[in-house]
């Protein structure tokens, strides 16, 4: 796309979703209250968690961002001829927006952008750079949990509906969740849209360990930084020192796990309930699936899409997918 020669710009109103109504209240008081204490990973994204989280993809371990970036680099002219002229872009998870640059710069004449995010502050500023940056492009950002199903705009009729999800979001489903998800784009998308996802691979488990556990701690804040959260907008009670971060490998499930565990034996008040927490349990804040290409093709497979490319880098470590319905 050459932004130079394209007339002018417009921008939709975003389309909020209000950050903390009566269920999401439920949803962290029944997490917390399960036999097994769980919490959902979408709640790390206040302003604090999306600025920790950008700082994790700088940091030497974390291989995932900087290999699907060189990914993109290499295969966006290809992504793009698999697109075709005039799409409307869905990106879910917009984040700081960088990856789709290099899309947009490729796509022919793209019609909308679409960015999906629950951050709004961070939302509302890439919605700004990428219309200041492609004028002409309608950037119509969506203030919303991705994770459930959600309203879009209306988008133009004429243009092809393409799904981006990079960064290896996917992997935070568990498998049938994540199947549930595709198929939900799938039906967006339609008959003739397509998908572009960002899958991260199985592979030795000493690299997936540092790249949760980065030695300068910041995976560690950004997983307490929950907690932080918790405290300010539900009025939770939560002692940071108590709680340490712990992720591993689970290799019988191909999954990286993350938690919080409690060092002490201990009572936190959440909202207008006690929480009881014994030395040593955990909140499961978010699991991280890896995938070989026999159970990704099978997760494609079952939510409607096909595989039609796979392109990786030299280290086999990670995948960026075009999916085609079926």
């Amino acid at each position: 796309m050459n932004p130079s020669t394209s007339p002018r710009t417009e921008r939709a109103p975003s389309h909020r979703l209000t950050p903390w109504p009566k269920a999401v209240r439920d949803v962290v008081v029944n997490g917390l209250s399960a036999s097994v204490k769980a919490l959902p990973p979408w709640l790390f994204y206040d302003a604090t968690g999306a600025e920790l989280f950008e700082q994790i993809c700088d940091l030497p371990e974390y291989y995932p961002t900087r290999t699907e970036l060189g990914i993109l680099t290499q295969h966006a002219p290809a992504l793009a001829r698999h697109a075709g002229p005039h799409a409307a872009l869905i990106e879910y998870g917009s984040g700081a927006g960088i990856k789709v640059r290099l899309l947009l710069d490729e796509l022919e004449t793209p019609q909308v952008y679409v960015p999906v995010d629950v951050s709004q502050e961070q939302l509302m500023a890439v919605a700004d750079e990428r219309a200041a940056q492609y004028p002409g492009l309608r950037v119509m950002p969506v203030c919303a949990d991705y994770t459930k199903p959600l309203e879009l705009p209306q988008l133009p009729a004429s243009a092809r509906r393409i799904a981006f999800f990079p960064g290896s979001t996917i992997g935070n489903f568990h498998p049938t969740e994540a199947a549930a998800f595709l198929h939900r784009v799938r039906h967006t998308v339609g008959a003739r849209g397509g998908m572009i996802l960002g899958v991260d691979r199985r592979k030795d488990p000493r690299v997936l360990h540092a790249a949760y556990n980065d030695a300068a701690g910041v995976t560690a804040a950004f997983n307490r930084n929950l907690l932080v959260r918790l405290n300010r907008e539900l009025g939770a009670t939560f002692d940071l020192d108590t709680f340490r971060h712990v992720a591993f490998f689970n290799d019988e499930a191909s999954r990286i796990e993350m938690h919080l565990e409690s060092t002490i034996a201990q009572q936190v008040r959440v909202a207008d309930v006690v929480i009881e927490f014994d030395a040593g349990e955990t909140i499961h804040t978010e699991c991280s699936y890896k995938y070989d290409e026999a159970r990704l093709t099978e997760l494609v497979e079952e939510s409607g899409f096909r595989i039609e490319a796979l392109y990786t880098d030299v280290n086999d470590w990670f995948w960026v997918a075009w999916l085609q319905p079926t």
